[in-house]
């Protein structure tokens, strides 16, 4: 079959990404320049700006990428109003998962969080920020927090936003370990009960 001009674009536009990830796993974004992403995937450089204004903005796909089908799945999970045990279970569970499916996406974020582009770790502060966002709103919806404020929920979706970015660059910073990873895994379910209850039994001064 005759692969058309969009599917050509489509697949030159993959192969960018792909080379991206694949130049990002020893340095930043920021020391990666357009040349060698064309030259990775065989295209001239002016070819490159068909497909992206800059490689900020190939880095902002990237982001874009990495946190779609992430923040989708964990909706998933809180719109079905499970027990909170079984919140946190599956919650860590898609976010374990997840980062075993797109491994060098999350290497990647993990990296470009502390040395990217401004724009890239920008972009990256506002997923996290958006999922903080989320679950304060679900948080919200809980017996006992009705009379919370919304700097309460805030704190506390904060809390549970920073156990669930830590676990996964534990995560990442043991590859071949399955060991170490049960514990990693473990420990977060622990620390996450351990907050839930908590934050139950708070009562807001407001």
């Amino acid at each position: 079959m005759t692969e058309t001009r969009g599917e050509r674009k489509e697949r030159t536009r993959r192969a960018i990404l792909d080379a991206a990830l694949a130049l990002c796993e020893e340095s930043s974004l920021v020391a990666l320049s357009l040349r060698q992403v064309a030259k990775e995937v065989g295209i001239v450089p002016t070819a490159f700006y068909r497909h992206f204004d800059s490689i900020e903005a190939l880095g902002l796909a990237l982001v874009d990428e990495s946190f779609v089908s992430l923040r989708a799945m964990l909706l998933d999970v809180r719109r079905s109003n499970p027990g909170f045990d079984d919140t946190i279970d599956s919650s860590i569970g898609i976010l374990v998962e997840h980062v075993h499916r797109q491994r060098a996406h999350f290497q990647f974020i993990a990296r470009e969080r502390a040395a990217g582009p401004a724009q890239v770790r920008e972009a990256i502060n506002r997923e996290i920020s958006l999922f903080e966002h989320e679950l304060a709103t679900d948080l919200a919806r809980l017996p006992g927090t009705v009379t919370w404020s919304s700097e309460d929920l805030r704190i506390l979706s904060g809390l549970i936003v920073t156990a669930m970015v830590a676990t996964a660059e534990a995560i990442l910073r043991s590859p071949g370990r399955p060991d170490v990873e049960k514990q990693i895994v473990e420990d977060a379910r622990v620390q996450l009960r351990m907050v839930l209850v908590g934050a139950l039994n708070w009562r807001s001064r407001t």
